[in-house]
């Protein structure tokens, strides 16, 4: 009877299976979450990190002031022209051996970061922040003075060193005094390219009797791998007894703040 009160040419109505979610989607809904929560957590704690290791940079390079201005030697007034002659130059540091602190406006207006002797990854650079290439030259020193640092974890001191633009001022502080640098230009290298340390970068057959005094600054490129090396060159601008105050281009609350 059913068939004959259907209509003609009607067909009938298929039926759907019930949708069902299987054990191994749901598994695997659950894994992508979870990987998303824990990138998202690694990559939160990372910049967390970083933030409280760069406070401690900075209170580090605050005491470090602090004992240098008490260990300052007597006023002196500038030459005619100025300036306050040759400057001074230290004695070679231990292995992370505090001596200097680093301050570079570009990088931001509380940016100040310790130097100490050589580049061990364990014993300076994740500690201290900056390391010394200890077979280059100190500030002030005719030839280069070579220091490296993180670009990303460990406070990522040279993180914004693809920033810098001509002319930029750096500025090193010792027990001696200060030490301004002028950023000149970057470079790309291989990371076997130990040639951008010498006293005339890149220039085996230069001696360094040319009188540069240069800053060379290396760190890893790009981001988080070590395929490369990004590398700033910087040139000696002057230097002032600690007695005479930070250099005019550095402001006072950022030093020992």
């Amino acid at each position: 009877m059913t068939d004959d009160l259907r209509r003609p040419g009607r067909k009938p109505r298929s039926r759907r299976a019930p949708h069902r979610t299987s054990f191994v989607g749901v598994v695997g809904e659950l894994l992508i979450t979870a990987g998303a929560l824990v990138l998202l957590f690694i990559g939160w704690q990372q910049w967390f990190n970083d933030l409280v290791v760069a406070g401690e940079h900075r209170d580090q390079a605050s005491s470090l002031s602090e004992r240098f201005e008490q260990e300052a030697g007597p006023a002196r007034e500038p030459d005619a022209d100025g300036s306050f002659g040759d400057p001074p130059v230290g004695e070679q540091p231990t292995e992370a051996e505090e001596f200097a602190n680093f301050y570079v406006p570009r990088f931001g207006d509380d940016y100040a970061v310790p130097i100490a002797g050589g580049t061990s990854t364990v014993k300076t650079l994740n500690t201290v922040g900056i390391g010394h290439y200890d077979q280059t030259q100190m500030p002030g020193e005719v030839g280069n003075f070579g220091i490296a640092a993180h670009r990303t974890t460990y406070g990522a001191p040279f993180n914004a060193i693809a920033d810098l633009r001509a002319g930029d001022k750096m500025y090193v502080e010792t027990k001696d005094g200060w030490y301004t640098y002028g950023f000149r230009n970057l470079q790309y290298v291989q990371a076997t390219q130990v040639s951008v340390l010498q006293p005339v970068p890149d220039a085996p057959d230069v001696s360094s009797a040319s009188g540069e005094r240069l800053i060379t600054l290396t760190s890893c490129n790009p981001m988080f791998t070590a395929q490369e090396r990004i590398v700033a060159y910087g040139v000696f601008d002057s230097w002032q007894p600690l007695a005479a105050g930070p250099p005019a281009g550095l402001a006072a609350t950022d030093v020992g703040s």
